[in-house]
């Protein structure tokens, strides 16, 4: 049976998407069969990050009548399937929330996990598209008001008998005014799954369209994202042994200007 996994956030802005995108190709990598769907239809972005803009049929598409849900469907980075939202202003008149139902039951059956990447927030839209989920991780950042906001998603998603898997703390930093994993995991009352430090790198690949996960395989950050998908999904997940770089080879890729883009190290987490 298709499980069908919600990535909500309470507020824009605290990387729900690039969870979503890193945790969809994390575990197509493991070897599970996974559609990610962006439903944000408005403030589509998926697409972007993942670099599939442009595509001929998207979601928009579908929901308008002009195409089928199949035709909507590319492979993405790691082998992850994406349904990009799409980015046309016309065809947003166009779209009737009441085709999604139709496209649920094409897809059920042909896919391991299908993951949905919500609007933000608790308008129509938002609802909407929590409501084929049986499950949802909720992402939020350490800030007390992104708490606040995501203790109100978790109550009507908890109202929809959706399965709250638990917490993404993305973004994190070790600042005073920021709450500590204990106080969010005593408001909330959902187990953090898993804290994601702020890293300015993972945010550049995106930017190009160029996933972390699929780029960087052996940073700190990916492996965070490979052992939440094998969490999520039961399996054993063992960290690459990466062999550390000779002072000689460093040294001449210094001179050449082959420096690597490398992640940021985790601290605490």
């Amino acid at each position: 049976m298709t499980r069908v996994i919600a990535i909500a956030s309470g507020k824009g802005g605290v990387g729900k998407t690039t969870v979503a995108a890193n945790l969809g190709i994390a575990l197509s990598l493991l070897e599970e069969d996974v559609l990610i769907m962006d439903m944000d239809i408005k403030m589509a972005n998926l697409e972007l990050i993942v670099g599939l803009e442009g595509k001929k049929a998207t979601l928009q598409d579908v929901l308008s009548g002009k195409d089928n849900i199949y035709n909507a469907v590319y492979e993405g980075p790691g082998g992850v399937q994406i349904v990009p939202a799409g980015l046309s202003l016309p065809n947003l008149k166009k779209v009737k929330r009441s085709r999604m139902e139709q496209v649920f039951e094409d897809l059920i059956g042909n896919v391991d996990i299908i993951i949905i990447d919500s609007p933000a927030g608790l308008e129509r839209d938002a609802l909407a598209a929590m409501s084929p989920a049986d499950e949802m991780i909720l992402v939020t950042t350490p800030e007390v008001t992104s708490i606040t906001d995501t203790l109100k998603t978790k109550l009507i998603a908890e109202r929809m008998d959706i399965d709250i898997l638990g917490v993404v703390v993305n973004r994190n930093q070790y600042y005073e005014e920021f709450l500590t994993p204990d106080e969010i995991e005593s408001i909330l009352e959902v187990p953090i799954i898993t804290i994601i430090p702020e890293d300015d790198e993972l945010i550049s690949f995106f930017a190009y369209g160029t996933p972390f996960t699929v780029e960087e395989p052996e940073s700190p950050t990916s492996n965070i994202f490979m052992e939440l998908a094998a969490y999520l999904v039961d399996k054993e997940y063992y960290q690459p042994d990466v062999p550390k770089e000779s002072f000689i080879s460093k040294f001449i890729d210094g001179i050449l200007g082959n420096i690597p883009f490398k992640a940021k190290k985790i601290k605490g987490y």
